[in-house]
């Protein structure tokens, strides 16, 4: 497996507080997926027998509701991690998971992954981080959808993605922004308005980046109390 494709890993949620050696042997037992758009990653009720990094491209998650309808659980893109609470203790993943553009995938067996936590059980402990900061990013996305305005839920999602803490920053969107919306529970059409709000903001979207002109500025705004920010608009 190429250099770079491991150091992605390395730096993920999942492995990034495992020591070095154990990084080591869980990733000599991975396997690299190259998927076209479109492609089935696992469906719901398929027994778990994985967890997945993203490499590059983005994934999404999502549930089919009995009236047919898809809900969009989670996106992820390079340097994300998913599958992990349901993968560790053998139970089916509640969620299918597809590639929405193409994408690189590497594939970690939870076997392989358990059996290296029988032989170094603190190991457990920074493995189980990554389905703790999961928990808390499904908690924060329950108080965005209550608390925060349609353009502060956007601009909230640009900052999770912008890969710089301070002044102007490129942060790469998937084409579909039908992708976006169903994250943020939005409709494409509310999503819209909502770009065209943070324009003021200072963000821009060209096709598939958003440009950024100042990350501190926009995450001041996202704070901005929400009475404050919907009596703006």
């Amino acid at each position: 497996m190429q250099s770079h494709y491991l150091e992605t890993a390395r730096r993920s949620l999942l492995l990034a507080s495992a020591p070095r050696d154990a990084q080591d042997v869980i990733l000599s037992t991975a396997m690299l997926r190259q998927l076209d758009r479109g492609a089935t990653i696992f469906l719901q009720g398929e027994q778990a027998r994985a967890v997945y990094i993203v490499v590059s491209g983005w994934v999404k998650l999502y549930r089919i509701a009995p009236n047919g309808s898809e809900a969009v659980v989670g996106v992820f893109t390079k340097g994300h991690s998913f599958g992990e609470a349901v993968a560790f203790s053998h139970d089916a993943y509640p969620v299918s998971a597809e590639c929405a553009t193409e994408a690189t995938l590497i594939r970690l067996e939870t076997d392989a992954i358990l059996r290296l936590i029988e032989r170094q059980p603190g190991l457990a402990l920074s493995l189980l981080s990554a389905t703790f900061a999961h928990l808390h990013r499904l908690v924060a996305q329950i108080e965005q959808l209550k608390a925060q305005t349609g353009a502060q839920r956007v601009a909230e999602f640009l900052l999770e993605l912008a890969p710089c803490e301070e002044g102007c920053c490129e942060v790469a969107l998937p084409y579909d922004k039908v992708l976006i919306a169903g994250r943020l529970g939005m409709k494409p059409e509310s999503l819209s308005r909502a770009f065209a709000k943070l324009r003021d903001k200072g963000v821009q979207v060209k096709q598939s980046l958003a440009l950024i002109d100042d990350i501190e500025a926009l995450r001041d705004y996202v704070e901005e109390d929400p009475a404050e920010a919907w009596a703006k608009r």
